[in-house]
């Protein structure tokens, strides 16, 4: 389902973008957080340092932001959840984190190319459906079929269910946040994909340089998680972003609703 620009690692421009916007990645960062919460635990590969206790998320605070700081108001780093240990739940919450702001991040940029009507030249659905011409994103994501939005949820939960069996050692027992396991000839027959380091950029890095390139990812995704969450605010509710009046327009669906027809039971 990613297929808008990615700020971070490069991929191919289209000459006219695709028409997953703000809810695939809105709903595509609520199934990033509900990770399983019965973590496996093998050997670990990377040896960069990990922040799993509260003085190591303090530290890593001023690092991202030495004027804020340690800012925690909900108190989440001091819970134990499911039952699980404290580093345990620090640990699910930075792979939240960082999950949320890569999502946030494709969003944001998303969002900008759709507004813009850029998609793809070719056709969007086997039946010949072409990719919609939009210049208010979210419409977008509304003219995708419910077919082919269970498509993209499906590859999604695939995703999520590899990650969370396949990582040497589980976010929530010492692995490394953000981590995604490559995908090997066993799994995938013909070579591997590594969607975590698809270019090799970062297996000669050295670790000092993985840190703050973390640091990075880190403070763009908490600003692409504000930017979008603008985005969406200022469409559904004009004047909410006095910033964005009269530039992103009013948008009269509903943004949280990823199918045209909820799969719920009315209440």
């Amino acid at each position: 389902f990613r297929v808008t620009l990615f700020p971070i690692s490069s991929t191919k421009a289209a000459t006219k973008t695709t028409p997953t916007t703000m809810k695939t990645a809105i709903l595509a960062s609520v199934i990033a957080s509900a990770a399983a919460f019965a973590p496996a635990s093998v050997n670990q590969r990377s040896t960069t340092q990990l922040h799993e206790s509260k003085e190591d998320l303090a530290a890593l605070a001023k690092k991202l932001n030495p004027v804020l700081g340690y800012f925690d108001p909900l108190g989440l780093s001091d819970d134990e959840f499911w039952g699980q240990s404290n580093e345990a739940t620090i640990g699910f919450l930075r792979e939240s984190e960082i999950k949320h702001g890569r999502i946030a991040m494709f969003a944001f940029v998303g969002y900008i190319v759709h507004a813009n009507g850029i998609h793809f030249p070719w056709a969007m659905q086997l039946d010949g459906t072409p990719f919609p011409s939009v210049s208010n994103a979210p419409e977008a994501w509304d003219q995708i079929s419910d077919a082919a939005k269970w498509q993209i949820f499906l590859f999604i939960g695939f995703l999520e269910f590899y990650r969370e069996v396949a990582s040497d050692k589980h976010y929530m027992r010492g692995g490394k946040p953000g981590y995604f396991p490559p995908f090997d000839a066993s799994v995938i027959p013909g070579g591997a994909l590594n969607y975590y380091d698809p270019f090799g950029w970062s297996k000669n890095r050295s670790e000092e340089d993985k840190a703050n390139g973390l640091v990075k990812e880190i403070n763009n995704g908490r600003l692409a998680m504000i930017g979008i969450l603008g985005f969406l605010s200022e469409g559904k509710v004009e004047g909410s972003v006095p910033a964005l009046k009269g530039i992103i327009p009013s948008y009269a669906g509903e943004p949280m609703a990823p199918f045209s027809e909820s799969i719920f039971p009315s209440l």
